[in-house]
């Protein structure tokens, strides 16, 4: 009997499904992925759902969608999402993930107000919605310079300090994380080593200091991969 497979739904040339994509083979799914950026197509939908697959996650990149002009593939990617989150299908999305989830569903994205990037572990609190899904002193990693408004008929899981919506659940099957779940050690060091992250260090005040992010996920990191394997059964009641 084959097993059942998640797409993931990526946005840059090295992308990886770290911690997440562990934590569904630990439990047996496949997983398989998609980049339209590269030219590659989306998967095919019958009615409303992509065919042959339990669950859709779209994970985060580079671009932005308030310059989504610059970026023509995230308008097919947006209305097939937006199909998706219609049928009821299971879809996750991680930072610009969650941010295309949003805007799909009408919520505005747009940068902070004072032009301000989130930059490595921050600690999230979770609303009195999300008190049974995410617990107090949860600190995740971060790394974007625009947030999302609450879409109408979401509950907002998860609050922070900069950026202050940080997860948000529609209906049951339908989950948006700003914050990243999938980092880990190797993850982040590529992150930090590269051109556009170096850059952050150099111009932004704000962003978390290289050796303070290494502290920072010693501590942290196998908190976040604990939670986010109890939360990928809830998430597809496994």
């Amino acid at each position: 009997m084959t097993a059942p497979q998640v797409i993931f739904l990526t946005h840059s040339e090295h992308a990886s499904a770290g911690a997440v994509g562990e934590a569904m083979q630990r439990l047996g799914l496949r997983t398989a992925m998609c980049c339209p950026m590269r030219g590659e197509p989306l998967p095919a939908l019958r009615q409303g759902r992509a065919e042959g697959v339990i669950a859709t996650v779209v994970f985060g990149g580079p671009q932005c969608l308030s310059e989504i002009e610059r970026y023509p593939y995230l308008r097919d990617e947006l209305a097939w999402v937006g199909a998706q989150i219609s049928a009821g299908a299971p879809v996750l999305g991680i930072c610009l993930g969650a941010q295309m989830i949003a805007q799909a569903l009408g919520a505005a994205v747009k940068p902070h107000p004072e032009g301000k990037r989130e930059i490595g572990y921050h600690p999230i609190h979770p609303t009195a919605s999300g008190r049974g899904l995410i617990e107090e002193g949860f600190h995740a990693y971060q790394w974007h310079g625009e947030g999302f408004d609450l879409p109408a008929g979401a509950e907002l899981l998860a609050t922070g300090a900069l950026f202050a919506n940080q997860a948000f659940r529609v209906g049951s099957s339908v989950y948006g994380l700003q914050f990243h779940p999938e980092m880990t050690s190797a993850i982040m060091e590529r992150w930090i080593a590269s051109e556009g992250g170096s850059k952050q260090f150099r111009e932004r005040p704000e962003a978390q200091r290289p050796d303070a992010q290494r502290a920072a996920g010693l501590l942290h990191e196998a908190r976040v991969h604990a939670w986010f394997a109890r939360f990928l059964k809830t998430w597809l009641t496994l």
